[in-house]
């Protein structure tokens, strides 16, 4: 059973001539890292607002086709009963946070699920010590760095124990340091806990190295999906989207006649397959 499939899923908000999002086939296994990229304006946020019931909840217009979280089809779900599956931390963290302490923040959505005093106080410390928030229980939001403010809205979706976490484009208002620390989280998570991720970035020097899938999003439509260094192709590249610096000198080698045959990631594997065509 997936944990995210999409058939012919379609969406047109209210008041607009033409679908955000259009005739969506996509499955997304359980533990996978995926990132969703792909120009502005071409569905990405549209589709991750699906996943979580903010469409059609939250936001009118006309839906269309099949959309099922762990083999549970989301028709006639509220957010409500969603978020216990699908976490969804959203592009600034100021949105997510609004108490007076992290620790009050980290615990507010087991408060409204109703979850006993005792598994929420564990929830909540187990998610400040999986996010590394624990020494900043007591602070207010507003006195935290960016970064800090987006690992505590990451612990308060991680305390609701969603089988699926959906980020979108959680470095945007970061620093790189910052970002890349983020980055790493979330990655940890992943791996640590099987968590099945669907990230939403445009910085994909950044987040790459760390994903086993990217698919790419244009006009509303998927017109790309697979590991990185086969999505990074000549295609790719002109659909927009910023593809790894690496990646971009390899095209351009390639352009000017030298017999690469990948699209590394990294610089690790870009070394590797510069010595590769040295020793032929």
């Amino acid at each position: 059973m997936a944990a995210i499939a999409a058939r012919k899923l379609s969406f047109t908000y209210a008041g607009a001539d033409k679908p955000s999002m259009e005739n969506i086939d996509l499955t997304v296994e359980k533990g996978e890292f995926a990132i969703l990229t792909g120009p502005s304006g071409c569905g990405k946020t549209t589709f991750c607002r699906c996943l979580n019931g903010l469409i059609p909840n939250f936001y009118s217009g006309n839906l269309e086709g099949d959309l099922e979280i762990d083999g549970i089809s989301v028709k006639g779900k509220s957010t409500a009963e969603l978020a216990t599956r699908v976490g969804f931390v959203f592009q600034n963290p100021e949105n997510q946070l609004f108490s007076l302490s992290v620790e009050r923040d980290v615990g507010f959505g087991l408060e409204n699920l109703g979850i006993p005093r005792k598994e929420a106080l564990e929830r909540v410390q187990w998610a400040m010590e999986a996010t590394g928030i624990t020494s900043l229980r007591n602070k207010a939001p507003y006195e935290l760095s960016g970064g800090q403010q987006q690992r505590a809205a990451i612990a308060g979706v991680l305390a609701m124990r969603p089988s699926i976490v959906v980020l979108d484009e959680p470095t945007s208002f970061l620093d790189p340091k910052s970002a890349e620390e983020i980055i790493r989280v979330i990655a940890k998570l992943n791996r640590e806990l099987n968590l099945t991720t669907v990230l939403v970035e445009h910085r994909l020097d950044l987040v790459s190295r760390y994903a086993n899938r990217v698919i790419v999003m244009d006009k509303g439509r998927v017109a790309l999906d697979g590991p990185p260094s086969e999505v990074y192709g000549d295609e790719a590249r002109l659909i927009g989207i910023g593809l790894p610096r690496v990646t971009m000198l390899f095209h351009l080698l390639r352009g000017d006649g030298f017999p690469v045959g990948t699209n590394p990631i990294t610089v690790d594997q870009a070394s590797e397959e510069i010595r590769r065509l040295l020793n032929k």
